[in-house]
């Protein structure tokens, strides 16, 4: 079996991106960092997603010797210049705070519509991912990119308990329910994480 890393602690990502491997291949195994628990953490220190997902999926391809994927990701909210964006993860300070967070962009846009009505609620998604490869691979030290976006826009308070982060106050473009009352399978098939996983699939599996 081929082996790759993908940088996460959570098993239903893992599991995500196994099926979706499936379509394409059946000799591919995808591991996580819980089996490598003594890999340091990465600091996410970057200014783009980008250079956020290539920190980690080069640390973790150096640490492990496989060829490694890392994702970064934000909401981009056109009314606030394309905050949060880079810092949404921690956009009201603690790291990983979903409902503070959630709190502060919406407490920013009631600031914004007392003083703009017909405020412009348009937002987007977008997640980056990086597949690097450890020295000693064909490909080792290359690196490879792929983008994914799923636009829509903001509403004004909080619906639905599935998902996370950002996803129970943003509408995908099109339909008239948040992200959070999307099913997993429906979430899946339009989310910006799921068109990048989409788009290196194949790619990944050329290159392994």
């Amino acid at each position: 079996m081929k082996r790759v890393v993908l940088a996460t602690r959570n098993q239903g990502k893992i599991a995500e991106f196994e099926r979706l491997l499936a379509e394409y291949a059946s000799d591919i195994s995808v591991l996580g960092l819980r089996d490598f628990p003594d890999l340091p953490d990465v600091e996410e220190t970057g200014a783009t997603l980008e250079e956020n997902a290539l920190l980690k999926s080069r640390a973790v391809a150096a640490f492990t010797g496989l060829p490694a994927l890392a994702d970064d990701s934000g909401l981009f909210v056109d009314a606030l210049g394309g905050d949060p964006g880079v810092y949404s993860a921690r956009w009201a300070g603690d790291h990983g705070n979903d409902l503070a967070n959630t709190e502060k962009v919406l407490a920013q846009m009631r600031e914004l519509a007392d003083v703009k009505p017909g405020l412009d609620r348009s937002a987007a998604f977008r997640c980056v991912i990086a597949l690097s490869f450890p020295q000693g691979h064909p490909h080792g030290g290359e690196d490879l990119i792929e983008v994914g976006e799923m636009p829509g826009s903001l509403i004004e308070e909080a619906r639905g308990d599935q998902g996370f982060g950002y996803d129970p106050i943003f509408i995908p473009k099109g339909l008239s329910l948040t992200s959070a009352q999307l099913s997993p399978d429906e979430k899946d098939l339009r989310s910006h994480r799921g068109r990048a996983m989409r788009a290196i699939a194949p790619r990944l599996i050329d290159l392994l």
